[in-house]
């Protein structure tokens, strides 16, 4: 499993495996973006209406960014950081002061950067092997609990109830999450790292995968040198 990639989804009936991570790494990037996705201006698909378990132990329906083995890849909306405050509004809503750390992660959360469409949210609770303290009130708020791993720093992965939404939980001081945010924050702030990743990107689109984890695999080591690249430029200078 690969860490700083978020899990996706198989589409397939079948019960679904622990699968791995977020947005990040891939091999060298063309020199040419795409033209712009035909995609780029539509509305962030809804999960509503595709059916499929919420269980974590069955599957759900296949993402709306994963159609006929291609993952998609659309434009920069300006939509998106809106749509993330909304599920933040709800997420603290919910669980109040239990909701330590929500932040907008994943390529959805750097301005200008091309994504697929879905939300990606890191949530930081007390204890995330409490289910009970956090699970029920976000289940009454339409979130559903789609993946544990509790052997990753006691990983959960929740999908949203509107909008196609994942939601990484985990506990206080996670070095997962310190990745996750060491990673957009890069790509915030270092123009060339996020050209070179929104190649990669536009480039791996093109090909046909058996799921969107291998696509995420495929990009795993651009994203660590662009985390290292990270580590490097925040250490103190000698």
């Amino acid at each position: 499993m690969s860490p700083t990639e978020f899990p996706d989804h198989v589409p397939d009936a079948r019960p679904v495996p622990p699968q791995p991570h977020a947005e990040v790494p891939g091999p060298e990037a063309s020199a040419a973006a795409p033209p712009p996705s035909p995609d780029a201006s539509a509305p962030l698909p809804s999960r509503r209406g595709l059916g499929g378990s919420a269980s974590v132990s069955g599957a759900l329906a296949p993402p709306p960014h994963f159609v006929e083995g291609r993952v998609v890849v659309v434009e920069a909306d300006p939509k998106w950081p809106y749509l993330f405050q909304r599920e933040a509004d709800r997420i603290r809503d919910a669980l109040g002061a239990k909701a330590l750390e929500i932040e907008h992660v994943g390529s959805t959360a750097v301005p200008g950067l091309c994504a697929k469409p879905c939300i990606d949210v890191l949530l930081t609770v007390p204890d995330p092997a409490d289910e009970d303290a956090y699970l029920p009130p976000l289940e009454r708020a339409g979130y559903a609990l789609w993946h544990r791993e509790p052997d990753l720093e006691g990983h959960r992965v929740l999908r949203g109830p509107d909008v196609n939404t994942n939601v990484h939980l985990y506990g206080p001081g996670a070095a997962e999450a310190e990745r996750l945010l060491l990673f957009r924050d890069r790509l915030r702030t270092d123009g060339a790292d996020r050209g070179l990743y929104e190649r990669t990107k536009w480039e791996l689109a093109r090909r046909t995968w058996d799921s969107v984890q291998d696509y995420a695999d495929a990009k795993a080591e651009l994203v660590e040198q662009i985390i290292a690249r990270a580590r490097a430029a925040a250490a103190p200078a000698e």
